[in-house]
């Protein structure tokens, strides 16, 4: 017992020892991180925006959502009235047969690719591929990745020990949900535009087949006429948010179990609430950091503040979007890594010399914040476990999406503007900063818990 207690007291000065040198670290990471955001600043892009096609689209949104009122009152009192209220959109007998193909195949392809995060992930990279103007579906690439890293974060080598599997089990069903809807109402819309391409002709009097809110409708016939990608990029960023607000961030039980529980305040404390966007290959050293001693793959991104709150969300997503198609360098980096590196849902494929997905062949110590922080990179057999998506989650059946159009007030259209470039991005060193604090929340967990944990 007295060995045990020396043992104890010693992990525990190490830790107290320790944290003058990280916060060293996080000084000089400071420094670094604003030189390479101003290097990453250098190359600018013009963003495709149209202001005179924005104003005329928030004229007929102004109207549309007097008309969606009428329509929601209209159908509550059908309801009322023991009526069935028919769907909205397109009558059924005023599609013509090859309208109803496009549907059902669109429905089956939808369907098929919204099997999991990794499957929603590489189909947004796919057809971003294969139609480039379609800058969202990049976006939703990335973002859809750090998802699939949030998800078994909850299972991983620092994260687990953190909170109780109840918590766990509901904060991925949060994230899973969110990742399904946003792809249930996002990918019909995107392959509308495809089929629209390959048929040359506007298949978007469709949208509402697919339950897409009306706000969506003008943006999208807009686009068929225009190629605006920044002005399609921030409607769809909007609509998605709002898609989500109702049917799952506002929703009762993840309000309580999840956005209110203090579990998630450690979340946010170790910052693994930041987006991340890797640039390059693993195997190649990014040209930004030809000098730096990493060696690791440079990650540029933004932290989410007040998830729970519409307006901040669309915030950051326009901020991302800025900040991707912005600058050069961004764009080019981060296509190199989503092109170089297929999306599994393990941390290892951004920096592979820190993490593995291999629980095998990962640390399993009382003391990884000194493993951190004596060196960069961690040595093959003990490196950080981040599993793969499929190892550690399966697949979930869902409830019923409910039914109806978010859009009935105009008031989210004060967020139709053009994005703003974000100017401090580079995410490399304050991402290293967050992990030495999980580590550090992980020894103090483990070290309370006593010497047998």
């Amino acid at each position: 017992m007295p060995q045990q207690r020396r043992q104890r007291t010693g992990s525990l000065w190490s830790m107290l020892s320790a944290l003058p040198h990280a916060a060293s670290e996080a000084v000089s990471g400071l420094a670094a991180s604003w030189h390479n955001s101003g290097e990453l600043r250098r190359s600018k892009l013009p963003l495709d925006w149209n202001e005179g096609s924005v104003r005329s689209i928030l004229c007929i949104l102004d109207r549309t959502a007097e008309g969606c009122r009428r329509e929601r009152d209209a159908r509550h009192s059908r309801f009322q009235a023991g009526v069935d209220a028919p769907l909205p959109g397109s009558k059924a007998e005023d599609l013509v047969t090859a309208d109803h193909l496009l549907i059902q195949r669109i429905q089956e392809m939808t369907a098929d690719r919204n099997r999991s995060n990794v499957t929603r992930t590489q189909a947004y990279l796919e057809i971003y591929l294969e139609f480039p103007e379609l800058h969202w579906a990049l976006l939703a690439h990335l973002v859809s990745r750090n998802a699939g890293w949030n998800m078994t974060d909850l299972k991983g080598g620092l994260m687990s020990d953190l909170t109780d599997a109840a918590f766990k089990l509901n904060m991925y069903r949060f994230l899973e949900r969110c990742n399904a809807l946003i792809f249930q109402d996002a990918y019909p819309q995107l392959l509308l535009y495809k089929y629209s391409r390959e048929q040359k002709r506007s298949c978007f009097h469709l949208l509402p087949s697919f339950h897409v809110s009306a706000f969506m409708t003008p943006f999208w016939e807009r686009f068929w006429i225009e190629r605006s990608s920044g002005v399609l990029s921030v409607a769809l960023i909007i609509n998605e948010q709002n898609y989500i607000e109702g049917r799952v961030v506002s929703h009762p039980f993840y309000r309580e179990q999840v956005l209110q529980h203090p579990y998630l305040k450690i979340h946010e404390w170790t910052r693994l609430n930041q987006i991340l966007f890797p640039l390059g290959d693993s195997r190649c050293r990014h040209e930004l950091y030809k000098e730096s001693i990493l060696p690791l793959r440079p990650l540029i991104g933004l932290t989410v503040q007040h998830f729970a709150d519409p307006s901040s969300r669309i915030k950051i997503g326009k901020s991302l979007y800025g900040m991707l198609f912005g600058y050069k360098r961004v764009l080019e980096g981060a296509l190199h890594f989503v092109n170089c590196t297929p999306h599994l849902g393990s941390r290892e494929e951004y920096w592979p010399a820190l993490f593995t997905y291999q629980a095998e062949g990962s640390m399993d110590a009382p003391d990884e914040s000194q493993a951190l922080l004596q060196s960069e990179w961690l040595p093959d057999g003990q490196r950080l476990y981040s599993p793969r998506l499929l190892q550690v989650w399966e697949d979930l059946d869902y409830e019923s999406i409910p039914r109806y159009d978010w859009y009935q007030q105009p008031d989210m259209l004060r967020h139709v503007s053009k994005p703003s470039l974000p100017y401090f991005v580079d995410m490399t060193h304050r991402h290293r900063s967050s992990l030495e604090r999980t580590s550090m929340a992980h020894d103090a967990g483990r070290w309370l818990k006593g010497p047998n944990t």
